[in-house]
């Protein structure tokens, strides 16, 4: 699926400053982790799954991975795309699309993540993740009460799945941050012009 026609349908769903760069982050750390996984030639579609993978969750968060598969189907969605979207909702949302494929389970490991790190570097004096340490996160993650919503335990499941320490997973998510920061922050700017 093409990105403009991607962005159409997230947009047609989901309205919400929150959702729309939660959307945008996901999709800029999928095409990062496609490129430092090998996956390179892959790029277009990791980044494409990370930008529709919560498709539905705005307007039917009850039915999170279930709906977004009626809804991506009717758009012409291709399978390996819905699947791909929708397994990250494994365990967690009645969906039994389990992550298979690497970038699945990327998907699965950093969704959760990203939220967490977004809510650390909102408390930092820089407000960005280009500063953030694995250290400080590591303490943000220990504080059951901080970022109450974001799941340590689907995010050490993800880890686990993946066959890395957390410490590994946490690097990788703040370089991927990193690198789409910017290009997020453009995004949210334009739309809010």
């Amino acid at each position: 699926m093409e990105r403009e026609k991607a962005w159409e349908l997230l947009t047609k769903y989901n309205k919400d400053h929150f959702h729309l760069q939660h959307a945008l982050t996901v999709e800029g750390v999928m095409r990062w982790y496609a490129n430092d996984l090998g996956y390179g030639d892959q790029a277009d579609f990791w980044a494409t799954v990370g930008l529709l993978h919560d498709l539905d969750f705005e307007m039917w968060p009850e039915q999170h991975c279930v709906k977004e598969q009626e809804l991506m189907r009717e758009a012409g969605v291709d399978e390996q795309t819905i699947h791909a979207a929708c397994s990250h909702g494994y365990g967690l949302t009645g969906v039994d699309m389990e992550p298979t494929l690497e970038m699945e389970k990327v998907l699965f490991a950093a969704d959760e993540l990203t939220g967490l790190i977004g809510a650390a570097a909102l408390m930092r004096p820089s407000k960005s993740v280009q500063d953030m340490e694995v250290k400080s996160l590591k303490k943000k993650f220990k504080s059951a009460g901080f970022a109450a919503g974001c799941s340590r335990e689907v995010i050490q499941q993800g880890a686990d799945m993946l066959g890395w320490p957390l410490e590994t997973l946490m690097e990788k998510t703040i370089l991927a941050m990193r690198s789409c920061e910017s290009d997020v922050q453009a995004q949210m700017a334009a739309l809010e012009a």
